[in-house]
């Protein structure tokens, strides 16, 4: 039936003078429950399917969606996203080409050996409550937890003969505890502040091990009441992998969506600080500075068969060896900017049109370990697990702020600091960076929000501890 009314509305745009035309079905199943304090707060369950067709006629592009799989649904979508394509093309503008890429007749699912969905739901419950109920046992005056699992089928049919149909299982799941005190509120979280995400099935919840951490995620946010304050000055910064991977995405992999670059996302999202015209010379990090694009990554939560403009899952330099080389694009942004492909195009659901999104973005692993990074740091401040971010809407000025961090002396990790903070600007940040891990975990981010109506990406950021030099830290007086 999916590829039947994708077909449907494709030929019906066609028919109504579109000059390509493309069309997804996509049925979506979502859960989640929430606890708090050893019982069970929300369970969330619910249900989607519907068609999106895309129309290009002239310069303008068309789009329209229908909770309906009929055939006359299906046509009656095609010709209406015909013409709506139809009156966008009245507005002058530059022509609008796609980069060529080969129509794919496939099938793709991602990885999977616990099907999430068919995981009992008491036991996913029990799960949650123990782990909170032993948080508060440890002194927690708010533990909470969390999972949430996404089942994605999508059928894609294009009037350029592709004829695809994915089928991904998303999951993951977290813990926090917060503690209360005099004028002093802490959390920590466990293993990130949302917890952890990927392309897979329970079995990575499983590998998480919440329970195993709920007593000292516990007793950290209790220790953090009377830690010190985070000292302000410059220093050196060691950033824990969950919070790089938090940096990866805000001042890498925003920084470089094409769309941004181009000025087409300037009314909500933001622009770019980088400039095509710099593309391939652009000094943007130290010689360690090494990210790829790679939606193959297997298990991570960027990752993929095919985008949804039909493009196949390719891994691509974003920067190598500190030079910038390469963005985030789709089939018609990078024809505009006279790229040669797309690949990294995505919608949240059926009812919203595919747009320039991360997939996995991160960096390659480096030649050190943490403990050997700590070691080589006569005075500095580690901080780890994101508490806070702002950025500016080039993606270039940046405040962030940390659950915990420690003070560092004579290459030994000492007492625990509260409250740390760092700032910067993002090339002269990555360009200070002198000492990275191999100790890599491609982190999920599943919260990303972009676009006009807004959308919410599911994003991968592969991530391990480094060090960055003379960062300032803290807060002025």
């Amino acid at each position: 039936m999916g590829f039947d009314a994708a077909s449907a509305a494709v030929q019906a745009a066609l028919d109504a003078g579109a000059r390509y035309a493309d069309a997804r079905v996509m049925h979506r199943r979502y859960e989640s429950m929430s606890a708090r304090n050893g019982d069970v707060e929300e369970l969330t369950q619910h249900e989607s399917i519907g068609l999106g067709v895309r129309a290009l006629v002239g310069s303008g592009w068309g789009f329209h969606a229908v909770p309906e799989l009929s055939d006359a649904a299906a046509r009656d979508a095609g010709r209406r996203a015909a013409a709506v394509a139809a009156a966008s093309a009245r507005v002058p503008g530059p022509p609008i080409d796609l980069v060529p890429v080969d129509a794919a007749v496939a099938s793709w699912a991602s990885d999977c050996a616990v099907d999430p969905l068919g995981v009992p739901l008491s036991d996913k419950g029990d799960l949650l409550v123990g782990a909170t109920a032993t948080m508060r046992e440890h002194g927690a005056d708010l533990a909470e937890g969390l999972y949430q699992i996404w089942d994605t089928t999508k059928w894609f049919v294009s009037s350029e003969g592709h004829r695809i149909d994915q089928h991904i299982r998303e999951c993951g799941g977290g813990i926090s505890a917060t503690s209360i005190g005099d004028g002093e509120t802490q959390r920590r979280s466990y293993p990130s502040y949302r917890g952890q995400y990927g392309t897979t099935g329970w079995e990575l919840v499983t590998s998480l091990d919440l329970a195993a951490h709920a007593a000292r995620v516990a007793e950290e946010s209790r220790e953090l009441l009377t830690a010190p304050e985070c000292p302000a000055g410059e220093t050196d910064l060691i950033l824990g992998g969950e919070q790089l991977a938090l940096q990866i995405h805000e001042s890498v992999g925003h920084a470089i969506e094409l769309d941004r670059i181009l000025g087409w996302e300037a009314a909500f999202a933001g622009t770019s600080w980088l400039d095509l015209s710099r593309l391939g010379s652009l000094r943007y990090g130290s010689e360690l500075m090494n990210v790829t694009i790679d939606p193959t990554i297997p298990g991570a939560l960027g990752s993929f068969g095919f985008d949804d403009e039909g493009s196949p899952a390719v891994a691509r330099d974003a920067v190598r060896e500190g030079r910038w080389v390469g963005v985030l694009a789709g089939r018609d942004s990078a024809a505009v900017a006279g790229l040669a492909h797309g690949g990294s195009v995505r919608a949240d659901g059926w009812a919203r049109l595919p747009m320039v999104r991360m997939t996995n973005v991160g960096l390659e692993p480096g030649p050190h370990t943490l403990d050997e990074i700590v070691a080589a740091t006569d005075e500095g401040v580690l901080m780890d697990i994101n508490r806070s971010w702002s950025i500016d809407d080039k993606r270039l000025n940046f405040q962030f702020g940390c659950e915990v961090g420690w003070e560092v002396r004579n290459g030994r990790r000492g007492r625990m600091l509260r409250n740390p903070t760092y700032t910067g600007i993002g090339p002269v940040f990555w360009r200070s960076m002198d000492m990275l891990s191999g100790e890599t975990v491609a982190w999920g981010t599943p919260n990303c929000g972009k676009g006009q109506p807004g959308q919410i990406g599911h994003t991968g950021h592969p991530a391990a501890p480094a060090r960055f030099r003379g960062v300032r830290v803290g807060v002025r007086a």
